[in-house]
């Protein structure tokens, strides 16, 4: 059981992180979810309700008997560090606010993790996907709409929650759009004309009206459109091509990035356009870039 000031203190914590650091929505759920997995643990682990006075006296001892039942649940390495992240962040906020000692906490390291490659297309598995999630809906106007949001990912490189956020306001297209991401950090992102066209052909196509408001891209009963359908569509073209799981809409992003590198793109430039707060994130599609050209190097010289 978690104590009511406990309770509050928590959720005073997660509007700070969404007033003050811009955290999204889902962010703030996954930060709540793992500390109170961790509060849950901390309870059957002392047989005790967790407070605010229990919490301030864990020990590292505690931390690494937590993290080892992560574990042994099967909870991944790189899943245990984002809590761990989540419940230092909760740790830190709150011994500021109470003046204990947080450094049993703090002090623990995260578990090593194996840097994650991102999993982009090639060029011409990226235009068979567009292509064929065209065919996905017997509808045109939702044809075009998909095709519209995928152009958007691969030829700007935005996230699809980026691309779904355009309003009618941003209508047409400009040639440069101001894109606001992650933490309600802005960049510029040129549209190519190809981008340009599949939204323009799209919005002449969509029954519901475009007021300046109102989402640019719809579901089919007019409102918003989520995620899924564009992950649904992608799906479907993916195993009409033979394509691997990993053939998603955050792949079109990923390989936007990779085909810039490919052709000569500068870096930094990438960063910019990507809005990665960190050139060491962007740095890993130069890791993609140099596994591919391995590959290729590997098919012209097999060895014996």
């Amino acid at each position: 059981m978690i104590s009511p000031a406990l309770t509050d203190a928590m959720g005073r914590w997660l509007d700070h992180e969404r007033a003050l650091n811009g955290a999204a929505r889902n962010t703030l759920t996954a930060y709540q979810a793992d500390v109170l997995g961790f509060l849950g643990f901390m309870q059957a682990h002392h047989a005790e309700a967790q407070g605010l006075a229990a919490i301030a006296r864990v020990t590292v001892s505690d931390m690494r008997a937590w993290m080892a039942h992560e574990r042994g649940r099967g909870l991944s390495a790189r899943s245990l560090a984002r809590a761990l992240s989540a419940v230092k962040s909760f740790y830190r906020w709150l011994a500021e606010r109470e003046g204990f000692e947080p450094t049993a906490v703090l002090s623990t390291r995260a578990p090593r993790l194996k840097p994650r490659l991102p999993r982009p297309l090639d060029e011409e598995a990226a235009a068979r996907m567009l292509e064929t999630v065209e065919l996905q809906s017997r509808e045109p106007w939702v044809a075009a709409r998909d095709v519209a949001v995928v152009t958007l990912l691969w030829g700007c490189g935005l996230r699809i929650s980026e691309a779904l956020s355009l309003t009618g306001a941003q209508l047409p297209l400009p040639e440069t759009l101001r894109i606001s991401g992650k933490g309600g950090k802005e960049r510029l992102v040129p549209v190519l004309p190809a981008a340009r066209k599949a939204v323009s052909d799209y919005v002449r196509l969509c029954p519901h009206a475009m007021d300046p408001g109102l989402p640019l891209f719809r579901g089919v009963r007019g409102g918003a459109l989520g995620p899924r359908p564009i992950q649904k569509a992608m799906e479907m073209a993916r195993m009409q091509l033979g394509l691997p799981s990993t053939a998603t809409p955050h792949a079109m992003r990923h390989s936007f990035a990779t085909h810039l590198l490919s052709a000569g793109g500068d870096l930094r430039a990438i960063q910019e356009l990507l809005g990665h707060a960190s050139l060491s994130t962007t740095q890993t599609y130069t890791a993609v870039d140099a596994a591919r050209l391995m590959e290729i190097y590997d098919r012209a010289h097999p060895r014996a």
